[in-house]
């Protein structure tokens, strides 16, 4: 098989250098992390801060923003295929009811918590209620699925298949380590660890099935979406 064909087609990785390449794929994320630590640690050392999530998180939500804007050209990797839409989708619905199934009849064995904010109760002004929940919802369903499928699914599974080269490899083409290393990784991010590793196993396997990172950012979109919708339904603040 020649070179050409071990390459995922017009890929980010034809338009970028390795180091702009790394940056692309791992300043949204980063940024990300380093926000959302800070947001749960903050109201205990800055007491100030305490009332104060939904400036914080739409702050967070603007910054990753544009990280990813400015990280853009890497978006080629997510390349549109209509056959992959309502698959995705219905699996990532089936995986949001399972993430809540799993989560609830196996307790115990959260690293962490949520935060848990609770808009209804939180924030008076109706209007900033509902401008709040609309980010919220973009950050849900939108900000969070691309991030996170362009960082784990996208580069992480390769670059933990080939450090040398990882451009170079397939996106279906990962390595059984590669998968165990992202899926325990994507489970250490997550307070419910146990169904978050569950999660990061079925959508490496999607994206071994389609070879499309299009496909898993909708898997991971419809998951987010659903959880979003069973949250407002239900007011189980703690998957919020």
């Amino acid at each position: 098989m020649t070179e050409q064909a071990q390459k995922p087609s017009a890929t980010a990785s034809d338009i970028l250098t390795p180091p702009k390449l790394w940056l692309a794929y791992c300043v949204p994320m980063i940024v990300f992390i380093a926000f959302t630590a800070f947001e749960g640690e903050a109201p205990k050392y800055f007491p100030i801060l305490k009332n104060h999530y939904p400036e914080f998180y739409c702050l967070k939500a603007f910054v990753v923003t544009v990280c990813l804007i400015a990280y853009r050209k890497v978006f080629s990797d997510i390349q549109y295929y209509a056959k992959f839409l309502l698959p995705a989708t219905f699996f990532g619905v089936l995986a949001a009811v399972l993430w809540v199934a799993i989560d609830r009849y196996v307790p115990y064995y959260h690293f962490g918590a949520r935060t848990g904010f609770n808009p209804f109760q939180e924030i008076a002004d109706p209007a900033l209620r509902y401008v709040f929940i609309a980010v919220r919802f973009y950050g849900l369903a939108v900000m969070v699925p691309i991030m996170e499928e362009l960082f784990w699914r996208s580069f992480l599974l390769r670059y933990a298949t080939d450090q040398d080269d990882f451009k170079r490899i397939r996106f279906e083409n990962f390595s059984i380590n590669a998968f165990l290393i992202v899926a325990a990784l994507f489970g250490l991010a997550h307070p419910e660890w146990l169904v978050a590793v569950l999660y990061a196993a079925a959508a490496a396997l999607l994206l071994k099935k389609t070879k499309s990172v299009f496909a898993c950012v909708v898997f991971h979109a419809a998951t987010n979406l659903s959880l979003g919708i069973y949250v407002m339904i239900s007011h189980d603040w703690k998957y919020w």
